[in-house]
């Protein structure tokens, strides 16, 4: 009557042990480590940098106990944060600012467990300790940004128009466009009013000089700097998130302002240079003149030129070329990057633009046939020409191609870079704040301390209660605990001082559904019901009660963590999947081990509950 079939036992031995294992990786520990990755795109770490990295550690008098390539980043592990500071400034020395010399803690799961993608928690910033930036936003250097594109955008139209124009300039908090005369400053300014209804448009006619005023007005300024901080941080999502920084908390405060908290990462230095990792592309116009490359060459370049360099060929070597300063298309009119391959089959970034970006590109591919055009990846301030090629024809649709000296993984690099995209503003660093690890041993310490001391209390409250019952359910409840864990593990769930406390509620929830299923066995009891019928009918009933409450709390459990954020968020998390365990262990796990306690004999008179 009480009895599980083999194959339910076989399943319960094969969750626990599944369990048991991703749960180990926990108790294993972090070991100080020093961080090897590339400063820039065009700077790549390879497995040859392990061997490099480790000698330089070694010349320094601390030698690593770990080394190994991994993600794109070389890893260094040392026996103590003494010599895992050594070493980072010996390597930083001898590698130099192309590199990314960072301070870091990896798990010393070992390779069997890891093989299994069997990984500890991740812990938040409250527990694991991190950085923290209170960054500002320069809304001059947004509003010039947005001067600048609508001068492009100025000639575009007038060029589109027809309209003979002199000078466009931008000046302060204003553009300004040099006419002719009357009759082309009336022309401009119907179709610059037609085109830039959100600015305003003067008209200025003094003493022979015609000239219009482009402006924004007090709505469309305020609006424009609100768009510049969700861009940033909307951008600043991207690059975290592609970084795979755990659980970045990024939002604004007050008016220009973002917080950014990125637990796990102990050196500020990797932090900023994650957040100042954006790249964009720029489109400008190749400038063939020898004669003016060579006076470039000789360090007179022409007003309105810029000298770059150009990577050509499998040995990436760099050629100078002369661009024009003025430039076509920028990556904010990308709205894709993926990496591929072209028609010889060779790697490269094909790139997806929107309406705008689209019109801007096929216009500038019609009028530049037979002149080259350079694809410029800017990055951290510094210009690159990936690719200058010579266009051929026009080019519609929207999508465009990147290729040039580069290799897979560059194309996935440049790739991701460019998806991340651009910031609409630069931003300064105003408050900065590094939460070291100790603060988050001495929390995991008390919350560790608290659960163990309620489950503690709980275990032996039921074991005097209930008896046999109540040693069952502590049982339960302590594979509910182990399952709970180990589905955050395997998931990647960030654990905060908020999710402990999740977990102490976990163990409420779960005990009170044991407490359930006894009190309705007891019932059973007294009205006369035999053992057997008593426990069947016990759990029978108390299911579908446990089952409601629990669909109840989930819902309430979903709604945070659909609409909440942070530290509510990590709640929520927890929350919910211990909702989860609760039920098949409350339930499932306790069943079967009171059926291997009484559901075998036969001559059953008394239940110790």
């Amino acid at each position: 009557m009480n009895r599980y079939p083999l194959w339910k036992y076989i399943l319960l031995a094969v969750t626990i042990l599944v369990a048991t294992l991703y749960t180990l990786p926990n108790f294993f520990g972090e070991s100080p480590a020093v961080q090897v990755s590339s400063g820039r795109v065009t700077v790549k770490v390879s497995e040859a940098m392990v061997q490099q990295a480790t000698q330089i550690a070694t010349r320094a008098g601390v030698t690593p106990i770990d080394a190994y390539f991994e993600a794109g980043s070389v890893k260094l592990r040392f026996k103590d944060t003494d010599s895992q500071i050594k070493a980072k400034d010996a390597i930083q020395t001898a590698l130099g600012s192309d590199y990314v010399i960072a301070l870091n803690l990896v798990s010393d799961t070992p390779a069997w467990l890891a093989k299994l993608h069997a990984k500890p928690m991740v812990l938040g910033l409250d527990l694991r300790g991190g950085v923290h930036f209170l960054l500002e936003v320069d809304m001059k250097a947004a509003v010039d940004k947005a001067l600048e594109k609508t001068a492009g955008d100025i000639r575009r139209e007038l060029k589109d128009k027809k309209v003979r124009y002199g000078k466009i300039s931008k000046e302060r908090d204003r553009v300004e466009v040099q006419l002719r005369d009357a009759e082309t400053l009336a022309a401009a300014s119907k179709a610059l009013r037609d085109t830039l209804a959100n600015l305003k448009v003067d008209s200025v006619n003094t003493d022979g000089n015609y000239k219009l005023v482009v402006t924004y007005p007090e709505a469309a300024l305020l609006q424009l700097k609100n768009d510049a901080v969700k861009q940033n941080i909307t951008t600043l999502h991207n690059r975290v998130n592609e970084l795979g920084v755990a659980e970045p908390v990024i939002q604004q405060q007050g008016e220009g302002r973002i917080v950014v908290q990125l637990p796990g990462v102990q050196d500020t230095a990797k932090a900023k240079d994650i957040l100042g990792r954006t790249a964009t592309l720029e489109v400008r116009l190749v400038e063939d003149d020898q004669a003016k490359l060579a006076e470039a060459l000789n360090g007179n370049v022409p007003a309105g030129y810029e000298l770059m360099t150009e990577r050509r060929g499998s040995t990436g070597e760099s050629v100078p070329i002369l661009l024009r300063k003025e430039v076509e298309l920028t990556g904010e009119n990308i709205n894709d990057a993926q990496a591929g391959f072209d028609e010889q089959n060779a790697p490269a970034v094909h790139l997806g633009l929107d309406s705008i970006g689209a019109s801007i590109f096929k216009d500038l591919t019609r009028e530049n046939v037979n002149k080259r055009i350079a694809m410029i990846l800017v990055e951290k301030g510094k210009g690159e020409v990936v690719t200058a090629p010579v266009v051929r024809g026009e080019i519609g649709g929207g999508r465009v191609q990147i290729s040039g000296s580069m290799d897979v993984t560059e194309a996935n690099d440049t790739a991701l870079l460019l998806r991340a995209g651009s910031l609409a503003a630069p931003m300064e660093i105003v408050e900065e704040r590094t939460i070291g690890p100790s603060l988050g041993k001495e929390n995991i310490s008390k919350g560790f301390n608290s659960t163990l001391y309620g489950f503690a209390a709980i275990a032996i409250f039921m074991m005097i209660y209930y008896r046999v019952f109540g040693v069952v359910s502590t049982i339960a409840l302590g594979a509910n605990l182990l399952f709970l864990i180990a589905l955050l593990s395997l998931l990647g769930v960030t654990l905060t001082l908020p999710g402990i406390a999740a977990i102490a509620l976990t163990l409420g929830m779960a005990i009170d559904s044991n407490v359930l299923i006894n009190e309705r066995v007891r019932e059973e009891l007294r009205d006369g019901m035999s053992p057997q019928m008593a426990i069947q009918n016990g759990y029978k009933h108390a299911f579908d009660t446990i089952l409601d409450s629990n669909i109840t709390t989930l819902i309430a459990g979903l709604a945070l963590l659909i609409f909440g954020s942070g530290a509510v968020r990590g709640f929520a998390w927890v929350h919910c999947l211990g909702i989860m365990t609760s039920m098949f262990s409350a339930v499932f796990v306790s069943r079967a081990l009171i059926n291997l306690v009484y559901g075998y004999r036969h001559r059953l008179t008394t239940l110790a509950v």
